[in-house]
């Protein structure tokens, strides 16, 4: 019988200490097995320095749920045309502590605070991103301009 991991404040550090350590600024722990498992539960820690594009989910079984476990989150949610059409700020023990998204809504996360941790799930397998599920309106990940775009979009919880 496999023993249970704790979800605890010594996880949530090292994963945030491991997240400031990477290039991307950001780190997952999985506990589903594999890429292959048909249910994805993993942590995702993120710093504020870190770009995830706005993106969707294609797939009509990949809907997402995250729940804020550290930190402060940002969920921007976009139209086609990119402009904001909802925000919320995830947080432990806050108004919002965390959303469910439907597959083909895009949207993107930014970290408010150092060492934001969310809890995420949606179905597995993995699958890489598809050219058609990243926004068209904004730049890739490693694109020059990205930074500033992060800028904006940190911006919008001024």
């Amino acid at each position: 019988m496999a023993a249970i991991r704790r979800i605890d404040a010594g996880m949530l550090d090292a994963l945030a200490g491991e997240a400031r350590a990477r290039p991307r600024l950001r780190c997952n722990l999985n506990f589903h097995a594999s890429d292959e498992h048909p249910g994805h539960r993993l942590l995702n820690a993120i710093e504020p320095q870190s770009y995830i594009p706005p993106h969707c989910h294609l797939d009509p079984t990949k809907d997402e749920t995250l729940i804020a476990l550290r930190g402060r989150i940002g969920l921007l949610v976009f139209d086609d045309r990119g402009e904001v059409i909802a925000r919320e700020v995830l947080q432990p023990g806050g108004p919002v502590q965390g959303v469910d998204i439907p597959s083909g809504v895009i949207h993107s996360l930014v970290a408010l605070e150092p060492a934001s941790v969310v809890f995420e799930a949606k179905a597995g397998p993995f699958l890489p991103r598809t050219p058609g599920e990243l926004a068209a309106f904004a730049p890739a990940e490693g694109d020059p301009t990205a930074c500033a775009y992060l800028e904006w979009m940190r911006a919008q919880f001024a």
